[in-house]
Protein backbone atom coordinates (compact mmCIF):
# COMPACT_ATOMS: atom_id res chain seq x y z
CA UNK A 1 0.00 0.00 0.00
CA UNK A 2 1.36 3.38 -0.76
CA UNK A 3 0.71 6.72 1.41
CA UNK A 4 -1.00 9.03 -0.82
CA UNK A 5 -2.01 12.70 -1.02
CA UNK A 6 -5.59 13.04 -1.54
CA UNK A 7 -8.28 15.45 -0.06
CA UNK A 8 -9.38 13.85 2.80
CA UNK A 9 -13.51 14.69 3.44
CA UNK A 10 -14.24 17.96 5.02
CA UNK A 11 -17.28 17.05 6.73
CA UNK A 12 -19.18 14.44 8.54
CA UNK A 13 -21.91 12.74 6.45
CA UNK A 14 -25.10 13.93 7.65
CA UNK A 15 -28.43 12.71 8.10
CA UNK A 16 -31.17 13.32 5.59
CA UNK A 17 -34.01 15.75 6.61
CA UNK A 18 -36.48 12.64 5.67
CA UNK A 19 -34.97 10.43 7.89
CA UNK A 20 -36.02 13.05 10.75
CA UNK A 21 -39.30 13.96 9.71
CA UNK A 22 -40.37 10.03 9.33
CA UNK A 23 -40.12 9.48 13.11
CA UNK A 24 -36.68 6.91 12.14
CA UNK A 25 -34.52 9.60 14.26
CA UNK A 26 -34.99 12.48 17.39
CA UNK A 27 -32.62 14.09 18.10
CA UNK A 28 -31.83 17.10 20.47
CA UNK A 29 -27.94 18.96 21.10
CA UNK A 30 -26.27 21.57 22.13
CA UNK A 31 -25.01 23.41 19.16
CA UNK A 32 -21.47 23.61 19.35
CA UNK A 33 -20.84 19.62 18.20
CA UNK A 34 -20.68 18.12 14.97
CA UNK A 35 -24.12 16.14 15.21
CA UNK A 36 -25.84 19.66 15.46
CA UNK A 37 -26.90 19.80 11.18
CA UNK A 38 -29.49 16.95 11.71
CA UNK A 39 -30.93 17.41 14.97
CA UNK A 40 -34.50 18.01 14.80
CA UNK A 41 -33.70 20.52 18.17
CA UNK A 42 -30.67 22.23 19.15
CA UNK A 43 -29.95 24.27 22.16
CA UNK A 44 -28.05 27.37 22.67
CA UNK A 45 -24.72 26.68 23.76
CA UNK A 46 -24.79 29.37 26.54
CA UNK A 47 -27.91 28.29 27.97
CA UNK A 48 -28.97 25.90 30.90
CA UNK A 49 -30.35 22.49 29.85
CA UNK A 50 -32.64 21.12 32.31
CA UNK A 51 -33.41 17.71 32.47
CA UNK A 52 -37.31 18.19 31.41
CA UNK A 53 -35.77 20.57 28.13
CA UNK A 54 -33.57 18.29 27.13
CA UNK A 55 -36.25 15.41 27.17
CA UNK A 56 -38.78 17.87 25.62
CA UNK A 57 -36.17 18.92 23.09
CA UNK A 58 -35.42 15.30 22.20
CA UNK A 59 -39.49 14.29 22.05
CA UNK A 60 -38.61 11.68 24.74
CA UNK A 61 -41.16 12.84 27.16
CA UNK A 62 -44.28 11.26 28.22
CA UNK A 63 -44.36 8.55 26.18
CA UNK A 64 -46.14 6.13 28.94
CA UNK A 65 -44.03 3.08 27.94
CA UNK A 66 -46.55 0.17 29.13
CA UNK A 67 -47.33 -3.56 28.65
CA UNK A 68 -50.45 -4.34 27.35
CA UNK A 69 -51.31 -8.28 27.17
CA UNK A 70 -51.91 -10.28 24.13
CA UNK A 71 -54.72 -11.95 22.76
CA UNK A 72 -55.03 -15.18 20.66
CA UNK A 73 -58.14 -16.20 19.08
CA UNK A 74 -60.23 -18.76 20.31
CA UNK A 75 -58.45 -22.43 19.86
CA UNK A 76 -54.56 -20.81 20.05
CA UNK A 77 -52.83 -22.21 22.65
CA UNK A 78 -49.43 -20.55 24.04
CA UNK A 79 -46.81 -21.77 26.60
CA UNK A 80 -46.31 -18.38 28.32
CA UNK A 81 -48.01 -15.05 28.74
CA UNK A 82 -46.50 -12.43 26.23
CA UNK A 83 -47.15 -8.88 25.72
CA UNK A 84 -46.66 -5.90 23.52
CA UNK A 85 -44.29 -3.01 24.86
CA UNK A 86 -46.30 0.06 23.82
CA UNK A 87 -45.65 4.05 24.38
CA UNK A 88 -47.14 6.90 23.27
CA UNK A 89 -45.99 8.88 20.27
CA UNK A 90 -45.14 12.19 21.54
CA UNK A 91 -45.53 13.55 17.76
CA UNK A 92 -49.10 12.76 17.15
CA UNK A 93 -50.62 11.16 20.07
CA UNK A 94 -50.79 7.63 18.21
CA UNK A 95 -49.59 4.47 19.84
CA UNK A 96 -46.83 2.47 18.70
CA UNK A 97 -46.01 -0.69 19.14
CA UNK A 98 -42.59 -1.20 19.84
CA UNK A 99 -41.89 -5.11 20.62
CA UNK A 100 -43.13 -7.93 21.88
CA UNK A 101 -41.64 -9.34 25.32
CA UNK A 102 -42.12 -11.91 28.34
CA UNK A 103 -43.85 -11.11 31.52
CA UNK A 104 -40.20 -10.84 33.35
CA UNK A 105 -39.75 -7.75 31.34
CA UNK A 106 -40.06 -4.44 33.06
CA UNK A 107 -41.23 -1.24 31.75
CA UNK A 108 -38.72 1.76 31.95
CA UNK A 109 -39.66 5.41 31.54
CA UNK A 110 -37.51 8.07 29.92
CA UNK A 111 -37.53 10.29 32.54
CA UNK A 112 -36.47 7.68 34.93
CA UNK A 113 -33.23 6.97 32.90
CA UNK A 114 -32.79 10.99 33.20
CA UNK A 115 -33.30 10.71 36.40
CA UNK A 116 -30.78 8.02 36.75
CA UNK A 117 -28.21 10.41 34.75
CA UNK A 118 -28.82 13.24 37.16
CA UNK A 119 -28.32 11.24 40.46
CA UNK A 120 -25.27 9.80 39.30
CA UNK A 121 -23.67 12.82 38.53
CA UNK A 122 -25.19 15.14 41.45
CA UNK A 123 -25.62 18.27 39.34
CA UNK A 124 -21.80 18.27 38.75
CA UNK A 125 -22.01 18.57 34.33
CA UNK A 126 -24.50 19.36 32.31
CA UNK A 127 -26.89 17.72 29.62
CA UNK A 128 -25.53 17.44 26.26
CA UNK A 129 -27.28 15.18 23.58
CA UNK A 130 -30.43 13.00 23.68
CA UNK A 131 -32.43 11.25 21.17
CA UNK A 132 -34.11 7.87 19.82
CA UNK A 133 -33.53 5.41 17.44
CA UNK A 134 -35.88 2.38 15.54
CA UNK A 135 -38.65 4.58 15.65
CA UNK A 136 -38.85 4.84 19.71
CA UNK A 137 -37.06 1.71 20.66
CA UNK A 138 -33.59 2.61 21.18
CA UNK A 139 -33.08 5.60 23.64
CA UNK A 140 -29.53 7.41 24.93
CA UNK A 141 -28.78 10.53 26.64
CA UNK A 142 -24.92 12.16 27.11
CA UNK A 143 -23.96 14.73 30.10
CA UNK A 144 -21.18 16.54 29.39
CA UNK A 145 -18.66 16.32 33.01
CA UNK A 146 -17.16 18.75 34.67
CA UNK A 147 -13.38 17.13 33.29
CA UNK A 148 -11.23 18.28 30.49
CA UNK A 149 -8.23 16.61 29.03
CA UNK A 150 -5.77 19.78 27.11
CA UNK A 151 -2.95 17.64 24.84
CA UNK A 152 -0.23 20.44 24.46
CA UNK A 153 -1.87 23.37 26.14
CA UNK A 154 0.91 25.96 24.42
CA UNK A 155 0.63 24.42 21.04
CA UNK A 156 -1.67 22.46 19.63
CA UNK A 157 -4.30 22.64 22.60
CA UNK A 158 -6.25 19.32 21.13
CA UNK A 159 -9.05 19.15 23.48
CA UNK A 160 -11.00 15.57 24.90
CA UNK A 161 -14.08 16.15 26.94
CA UNK A 162 -15.55 13.49 28.81
CA UNK A 163 -19.24 12.61 28.90
CA UNK A 164 -21.47 10.41 31.20
CA UNK A 165 -23.72 8.01 27.99
CA UNK A 166 -26.90 6.85 28.95
CA UNK A 167 -28.58 3.89 27.06
CA UNK A 168 -31.34 1.95 27.17
CA UNK A 169 -34.01 0.21 24.95
CA UNK A 170 -38.28 -0.40 25.09
CA UNK A 171 -37.87 -3.82 22.70
CA UNK A 172 -36.06 -5.96 25.23
CA UNK A 173 -32.80 -5.61 22.40
CA UNK A 174 -30.36 -3.75 25.39
CA UNK A 175 -30.17 -3.49 29.01
CA UNK A 176 -29.87 0.10 31.32
CA UNK A 177 -26.28 0.96 30.84
CA UNK A 178 -24.11 4.33 32.04
CA UNK A 179 -20.70 4.65 31.03
CA UNK A 180 -17.82 7.57 30.83
CA UNK A 181 -16.50 8.49 26.98
CA UNK A 182 -14.41 10.67 26.50
CA UNK A 183 -14.62 12.28 22.89
CA UNK A 184 -12.45 14.67 20.92
CA UNK A 185 -14.03 17.79 20.66
CA UNK A 186 -12.67 18.63 17.46
CA UNK A 187 -14.04 15.62 15.09
CA UNK A 188 -16.62 14.51 18.24
CA UNK A 189 -15.38 11.01 17.60
CA UNK A 190 -16.08 8.67 20.65
CA UNK A 191 -12.62 7.09 22.42
CA UNK A 192 -14.00 5.17 25.08
CA UNK A 193 -11.98 1.97 25.02
CA UNK A 194 -10.89 -0.68 27.22
CA UNK A 195 -8.13 -0.04 29.78
CA UNK A 196 -7.08 -2.74 31.61
CA UNK A 197 -8.93 -3.03 34.83
CA UNK A 198 -10.66 0.11 34.96
CA UNK A 199 -14.47 0.16 35.26
CA UNK A 200 -16.56 2.73 33.36
CA UNK A 201 -19.94 1.03 32.64
CA UNK A 202 -22.87 -0.29 34.54
CA UNK A 203 -25.35 -2.49 32.92
CA UNK A 204 -29.02 -3.14 34.29
CA UNK A 205 -31.64 -5.47 32.91
CA UNK A 206 -35.02 -4.87 32.43
CA UNK A 207 -37.10 -7.40 34.76
CA UNK A 208 -37.93 -7.55 38.46
CA UNK A 209 -34.75 -6.39 40.20
CA UNK A 210 -34.45 -3.65 38.20
CA UNK A 211 -35.20 -0.88 41.07
CA UNK A 212 -32.63 -2.94 43.40
CA UNK A 213 -29.79 -2.94 41.42
CA UNK A 214 -29.93 0.71 40.14
CA UNK A 215 -28.64 1.49 43.87
CA UNK A 216 -25.51 0.37 43.74
CA UNK A 217 -24.37 2.06 39.60
CA UNK A 218 -23.19 5.12 41.30
CA UNK A 219 -20.93 3.10 43.75
CA UNK A 220 -19.61 0.99 40.35
CA UNK A 221 -19.43 4.28 38.01
CA UNK A 222 -17.44 6.03 41.06
CA UNK A 223 -14.50 4.19 39.97
CA UNK A 224 -14.88 5.59 36.26
CA UNK A 225 -12.61 8.55 37.65
CA UNK A 226 -9.64 5.78 37.98
CA UNK A 227 -10.83 4.95 34.38
CA UNK A 228 -10.74 8.71 32.86
CA UNK A 229 -6.97 9.10 34.83
CA UNK A 230 -5.76 6.22 33.42
CA UNK A 231 -7.15 7.40 29.84
CA UNK A 232 -5.25 10.55 30.25
CA UNK A 233 -2.24 9.44 31.17
CA UNK A 234 -2.43 7.23 27.66
CA UNK A 235 -3.86 10.17 25.86
CA UNK A 236 -0.58 12.39 26.82
CA UNK A 237 1.67 9.46 26.19
CA UNK A 238 0.42 8.70 22.38
CA UNK A 239 0.55 11.74 21.98
CA UNK A 240 4.48 12.37 22.81
CA UNK A 241 5.14 9.51 20.84
CA UNK A 242 6.12 10.21 16.92
CA UNK A 243 5.80 8.25 14.63
CA UNK A 244 6.64 7.95 10.98
CA UNK A 245 4.69 7.53 7.88
CA UNK A 246 5.92 3.86 7.34
CA UNK A 247 4.43 3.26 10.89
CA UNK A 248 0.83 4.34 10.24
CA UNK A 249 0.92 1.97 7.23
CA UNK A 250 2.18 -1.07 9.30
CA UNK A 251 -0.36 -0.62 12.00
CA UNK A 252 -3.13 0.19 9.31
CA UNK A 253 -2.18 -3.29 7.55
CA UNK A 254 -1.99 -4.93 10.92
CA UNK A 255 -5.62 -4.33 12.08
CA UNK A 256 -6.57 -4.99 8.39
CA UNK A 257 -4.36 -7.16 6.69
CA UNK A 258 -4.57 -6.78 3.17
CA UNK A 259 -6.26 -10.03 1.21
CA UNK A 260 -4.53 -11.88 -1.38
CA UNK A 261 -4.02 -10.82 -4.61
CA UNK A 262 -6.59 -12.83 -6.75
CA UNK A 263 -9.24 -11.71 -4.46
CA UNK A 264 -9.83 -8.49 -6.66
CA UNK A 265 -13.51 -7.57 -5.29
CA UNK A 266 -12.27 -7.83 -1.92
CA UNK A 267 -8.09 -6.62 -2.74
CA UNK A 268 -10.03 -3.25 -4.48
CA UNK A 269 -12.49 -2.52 -1.51
CA UNK A 270 -9.70 -3.10 1.00
CA UNK A 271 -7.74 -0.28 -0.98
CA UNK A 272 -10.05 2.04 -1.39
CA UNK A 273 -10.62 1.97 2.73
CA UNK A 274 -6.89 2.15 3.19
CA UNK A 275 -6.84 5.34 0.97
CA UNK A 276 -9.64 6.73 2.48
CA UNK A 277 -8.16 6.08 5.96
CA UNK A 278 -4.71 7.55 5.16
CA UNK A 279 -6.15 10.52 3.24
CA UNK A 280 -7.88 10.69 6.54
CA UNK A 281 -4.66 11.02 8.52
CA UNK A 282 -2.65 12.83 6.06
CA UNK A 283 -5.03 15.74 5.36
CA UNK A 284 -7.89 15.88 7.24
CA UNK A 285 -8.45 19.26 9.68
CA UNK A 286 -9.27 17.30 12.14
CA UNK A 287 -5.63 15.79 12.25
CA UNK A 288 -3.92 19.20 12.16
CA UNK A 289 -1.55 19.23 14.91
CA UNK A 290 -1.36 15.79 15.43
CA UNK A 291 -0.56 13.83 12.34
CA UNK A 292 3.08 11.95 13.08
CA UNK A 293 1.99 10.98 16.35
CA UNK A 294 0.45 7.84 17.92
CA UNK A 295 -2.37 10.10 19.40
CA UNK A 296 -2.99 11.00 15.70
CA UNK A 297 -2.99 7.74 14.40
CA UNK A 298 -5.43 6.09 17.41
CA UNK A 299 -7.79 9.28 16.52
CA UNK A 300 -7.92 8.90 12.28
CA UNK A 301 -8.69 5.01 12.90
CA UNK A 302 -11.31 5.45 15.55
CA UNK A 303 -12.62 8.70 13.64
CA UNK A 304 -13.11 6.70 10.77
CA UNK A 305 -15.64 3.95 12.11
CA UNK A 306 -17.21 6.61 13.51
CA UNK A 307 -18.29 8.61 10.77
CA UNK A 308 -17.51 7.60 7.95
CA UNK A 309 -17.89 3.32 8.01
CA UNK A 310 -20.52 3.56 5.27
CA UNK A 311 -21.85 7.00 4.92
CA UNK A 312 -24.32 6.45 1.96
CA UNK A 313 -27.97 7.21 2.22
CA UNK A 314 -29.69 5.03 4.36
CA UNK A 315 -27.03 4.27 6.37
CA UNK A 316 -26.45 7.38 8.46
CA UNK A 317 -28.73 5.75 11.62
CA UNK A 318 -26.59 2.76 11.58
CA UNK A 319 -23.85 5.17 11.85
CA UNK A 320 -25.43 7.31 14.93
CA UNK A 321 -26.94 3.97 16.78
CA UNK A 322 -22.87 3.17 16.56
CA UNK A 323 -21.34 6.41 18.13
CA UNK A 324 -24.35 6.29 20.57
CA UNK A 325 -23.07 3.51 22.47
CA UNK A 326 -25.31 0.75 20.82
CA UNK A 327 -22.91 -1.24 18.38
CA UNK A 328 -20.73 -3.11 20.28
CA UNK A 329 -18.72 -4.48 17.07
CA UNK A 330 -17.62 -0.79 16.83
CA UNK A 331 -16.55 -0.89 20.50
CA UNK A 332 -14.54 -4.45 20.11
CA UNK A 333 -12.86 -2.66 16.91
CA UNK A 334 -11.74 0.04 18.75
CA UNK A 335 -10.38 -1.98 21.77
CA UNK A 336 -8.52 -3.72 18.89
CA UNK A 337 -7.05 -0.39 17.07
CA UNK A 338 -5.90 0.63 20.82
CA UNK A 339 -4.27 -2.74 21.37
CA UNK A 340 -2.33 -2.47 17.90
CA UNK A 341 -1.38 1.29 18.07
CA UNK A 342 0.19 0.68 21.95
CA UNK A 343 1.95 -2.59 20.99
CA UNK A 344 3.64 -0.66 17.29
CA UNK A 345 4.51 2.49 19.19
CA UNK A 346 4.81 2.41 22.80
CA UNK A 347 6.36 -1.05 22.94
Amino acid sequence: MELITAQAPEAQPQVHRSEVESGEVSFAIRENTSWHSFANHVFDTDSHISTADMLKGADLAGWDVRLEALTYPEGYRSHKDTFAVIRTNPRDGGTDVLSVVGDRYKTYQNEELFAFGDNLTDGAGEWDSAGSFKNGCRVFGSILLNRELVLDEQGVGDKVKHYLLLTTSHDGSSSIQAHTTPTRVLCQNSLSVALGNAVNSFKVRHTQGTAGRIAMAKQVLGLSSAYLDEFDILARELFETEITNQKFQEIYETIYPQPEADLKASLTKWQEKADFTQALYLNSPTQTGITGTAWGALNALTERLDWYRDGGKGQTEGLMVAASGFETGIQQQKNKILSVVKELTLA
